[in-house]
């Protein structure tokens, strides 16, 4: 890992909360390609996603969703459970960005994406006693469309379309197809 990155993870932790955003983007745009310093980090996300700071926990999900196109090892199988709890965190907004960012362990591999296709499937079908279920199922509508679009896999497409079918309310059916227009 370079000292730039390094660099990058401890200003995380900065009072200066501009230098913890350009810590945060740094990173972010660092894991959009695959990187070789991925254990070095992994066990410390990891952990984090169980940190009483609701804003390392959004972090440490966003991260290793990133990281797991960089996990040879396949380490993000075991570590799924935990990333994808930060799901359904008690704060909505940590929820909300582990769940827009956890598509992007689909483009790890086949068993990778199945899992993620899973999960979401379920979540869809099984979320309408959660507060802000329509806002979920929009973010599990966008995560298969950006699988899609990376991957251009057909049975993803075949996915979100029987998923938005099942939309009982014609007002989210038009939203969630709307992500779908232009395909």
């Amino acid at each position: 890992m370079d000292s730039i990155i390094q660099r990058d993870f401890a200003n995380l932790e900065a009072k200066d909360k501009n230098i913890q955003y350009e810590a945060y983007n740094h990173i972010v745009e660092a894991i959009d390609h695959k990187v070789d310093w991925a254990y070095e980090v992994w066990d410390e996300l990891v952990n984090g996603l169980r940190s009483s700071d609701n804003h390392k926990r959004s972090r440490c999900a966003q991260f290793l969703a990133g990281l797991a196109k960089s996990d040879p090892d396949k380490r993000i199988m075991t570590d799924f459970p935990a990333l994808w709890q930060v799901t359904r965190d008690e704060k909505f907004v940590t929820a909300r960005h582990a769940l827009q960012s956890i598509w992007k362990v689909g483009l790890a591999g086949e068993e990778q994406r199945e899992v993620v296709i899973q999960h979401f499937v379920d979540r869809f079908k099984n979320c309408q006693d959660e507060k802000n279920y329509t806002l979920i199922r929009y973010d599990v509508i966008v995560g298969l469309r950006n699988l899609y679009d990376e991957l251009k896999n057909e049975e993803i497409k075949q996915v979100a379309h029987g998923l938005i079918e099942i939309e009982d309310d014609q007002k989210y059916q038009k939203k969630y197809a709307k992500v779908w227009k232009n395909i």
